[in-house]
């Protein structure tokens, strides 16, 4: 990090330093800018090559695509005739250009740029075709100077093919990048990337060097030596990671260099790489795949007993002791649906997340509740199971299935299906010990890899239940059914309303004033078209009707709210969701490099309203007068990160520590490694974490 900074304020200040003398058309004596074509004429409508011809003074040097610590890459801006179009400039592989405490990226000498231009098919034969473009470029040696050169050609139209190939284009080609033969890979941690080639013939004792560029100008520290070690099938280079980089890629692409002795001559050779992550092997200190899944196993289990997961779990046991009356095969075939249903919900999670993200969407656990919509159906949701389970909506077998009392009904298997994809639902906004590490394994990996640990975790939730629906002497254990199920039933409808009460809370940090307003009108739609269903149970035929109507039509009413909440978006970037008494200040990754580079110490906290475990934790840990005292007294910065809405920036620093969704705490001090704690918090974990600034 330091190195770049070095960098950028060193090419300032070499372009500042520029002497008088200098002026910008004496830049064409530092560098000569020339457009050629590979073609004597054009043919109407057949593709055909151009050049932009850079010619250096010696020990000048202008720049890659990506430059580097400093410099700007050369920008060509075509003007073309009207119907010609040209394609993206073909880079040559780059030189490692070193200027005291910097590494740039570019060319000294020579160098052309190719670029494929096609023409309109209706060109006339005989007629002159004018091309020109803008070219703008840096060129530097001890100082820095900008410059810009208008180049133009002519080039006669022909109606009959003319030879296309010349030895300036073909020299210009063989500088060109070209397909990697090898498939690549790549690991990390916190400081470096190892990129891996499967080598297989590749002699290690004739590479002399090998130098990846990468077209990310943040990725690496351009000014560490590379290393790289061959065993005969295998080539790694190790490349140390740029500390100001945001996060890793989906996947890393630049130009590997390698120069080969052969005879006692150096040969250089430049592949185009693509390295998708590999995935970790035992030995590498990597997560296996069979860890991965038995951490996410456990973590399952462990969400039951988060407070979000509450509510269902209570509605379960409750089912668990009306299952008492059937037989033993009918309780399993509850237990087995209910799983099934988990799985099915995890196993559609895990598609939805891995498609949304190869797409180039940056999401990660929880990502549905950053939806205003998705918050608002799940609230109405949990609202009229809440007035099943009150007794006040009791709409034929289908809908007291989902309420629970139609569960020894005839068909009730459906109800414990989905009784496990509404645990799957209430469960995405709670993270658990062991699982951050284990979803952000699996979204490193193909998606084969990634569902096997998507389906553990699934099965860890669904476990409990499981396991008490096929031991009969653990079902014993439960109290026997009476009268008192009725009056638990309808208490254990206020978790559900306190469940509805957050989630209209966390829908306030995402819609305006009328969205709110839209979501609370919904509920009261609700509760009438309940109250009316109701009651025409109980008038005659002729009022029933028309009271079923007015549900109806209130129904109606809440989808129209609902696509109202759906369109309507708070555009606070970032919302302040957790009330602290510290000094909590909104996180940006350029805060947190600022602050950093002033050598101050960094507490990061990525929380969401949505998220129960991040406000549990901010209240009985970070929010604690000793902590509050522990930030003060050593002068810790404490930056807090909102994913209530989404937000690319914390995304992308939750991915560089390997995790998928919040709660995401990490005490960053200069010089050292990032400490990342663990999940669930306490407050003498925090103060103990501190201790060591």
């Amino acid at each position: 990090m330091v190195s770049r900074y070095l960098g950028c304020i060193l090419f300032a200040l070499l372009c500042l330093a520029a002497p008088g003398s200098v002026r910008a058309q004496d830049v064409s004596d530092l560098v000569k800018v020339e457009l050629l074509a590979e073609p004597s004429a054009i043919v109407p409508g057949e593709p055909f090559t151009v050049g932009i011809k850079l010619s250096m003074k010696e020990h000048w040097h202008t720049y890659w695509r990506n430059p580097g610590d400093s410099g700007e890459p050369t920008q060509v801006t075509w003007k073309l005739p009207k119907g010609f179009a040209a394609g993206e400039l073909q880079w040559p592989a780059p030189s490692l250009i070193r200027v005291g405490p910097v590494a740039s990226f570019g060319y000294d000498g020579e160098t052309m740029l190719l670029a494929r231009v096609t023409p309109p098919r209706d060109l006339r034969p005989g007629a002159a075709v004018d091309l020109a473009a803008e070219v703008a470029f840096v060129v530097c040696e001890k100082i820095c100077i900008p410059g810009e050169a208008s180049v133009a050609l002519s080039l006669p139209v022909s109606e009959k093919a003319v030879p296309q190939r010349n030895a300036a284009f073909d020299a210009a080609r063989s500088k060109l990048p070209q397909p990697s033969p090898w498939n690549a890979t790549f690991s990390s941690d916190s400081k470096a990337i190892t990129l891996s080639l499967r080598t297989d013939g590749l002699r290690g004792d004739t590479i002399r060097s090998a130098t990846f560029f990468p077209y990310d100008n943040t990725l690496i520290d351009n000014v560490a030596r590379q290393i790289l070690r061959t065993d005969g099938s295998a080539a790694k280079l190790a490349i140390e990671r740029s500390q100001i980089a945001k996060s890793l890629p989906p996947r890393i692409e630049g130009v590997l260099v390698l120069e080969e002795d052969i005879g006692g001559k150096t040969a250089s050779h430049a592949f185009a790489i693509e390295a998708a992550p590999a995935p970790p092997t035992v030995g590498e200190g990597g997560m296996t795949l069979l860890y991965a899944m038995i951490s996410a196993l456990v973590a399952g289990v462990i969400l039951n007993f988060m407070p979000c997961v509450f509510p269902v779990l209570s509605i379960k046991i409750l089912h668990l002791t009306e299952h008492k009356r059937e037989t033993p095969r009918r309780v399993r075939l509850h237990g087995i649906a209910y799983a099934a249903g988990v799985l099915a919900s995890f196993a559609a999670l895990a598609g939805l997340l891995q498609g949304l993200r190869a797409g180039g969407a940056e999401i990660g656990w929880g990502f549905q509740l950053q939806s205003p919509l998705t918050v608002a159906i799940l609230a109405f949701i949990l609202f009229v199971l809440g007035l099943s389970l009150s007794g006040i909506l009791t709409i034929g077998t289908s809908l007291t299935r989902v309420g629970g009392s139609g569960l020894l009904q005839r068909g009730g298997l459906s109800g414990s299906f989905f009784a496990g994809v509404l645990a799957t639902v209430v469960a995405t906004p709670c993270t658990a010990p062991f699982m951050g590490a284990s979803i952000g394994f699996a979204m490193l990996q193909p998606f084969a890899v990634g569902l096997f640990v998507f389906l553990a975790l699934g099965l860890g939730l669904a476990l409990p239940f499981l396991v008490l629906a096929f031991a009969p002497g653990l079902q014993r254990l439960l109290p026997r059914p009476g009268r008192w199920m009725e009056t638990l039933k309808q208490a254990l409808a206020f978790p559900l309303y306190a469940t509805v009460a957050w989630l209209i809370w966390v829908l306030s940090f995402q819609v305006d004033a009328s969205g709110l307003l839209a979501a609370l009108a919904a509920l009261v739609l609700i509760a009438f078209a309940a109250w009316a269903l109701r009651l025409s149970q109980e008038q005659g035929s002729g009022s029933g009707r028309a009271l079923r109507g007015m549900a109806a039509a209130s129904v109606a009413g809440v989808v129209a709210l609902a696509i109202m909440i759906g369109l309507d978006r708070t555009t606070a970037a970032n919302v302040e969701v957790v009330s602290s008494r510290g000094s909590a200040e909104a996180f940006s990754q350029r805060k947190l490099d600022g602050l950093l580079a002033s050598g101050q110490p960094v507490f990061v906290n990525m929380t969401a309203a949505w998220c129960i475990t991040c406000l549990v934790n901010e209240r009985t840990a970070l929010s604690t007068d000793a902590v509050r005292e522990a930030f003060a007294g050593k002068r810790i910065a404490y930056l807090k990160g909102d994913w209530t809405n989404r937000n690319p920036e914390i995304t992308r620093l939750l991915e560089r520590f390997g995790r998928n969704g919040v709660p995401l705490y990490v005490l960053f001090r200069s010089g050292t490694e990032p400490v990342v704690l663990p999940q669930i918090l306490t407050q003498s974990l925090v103060l103990d974490a501190l201790a060591q600034i």
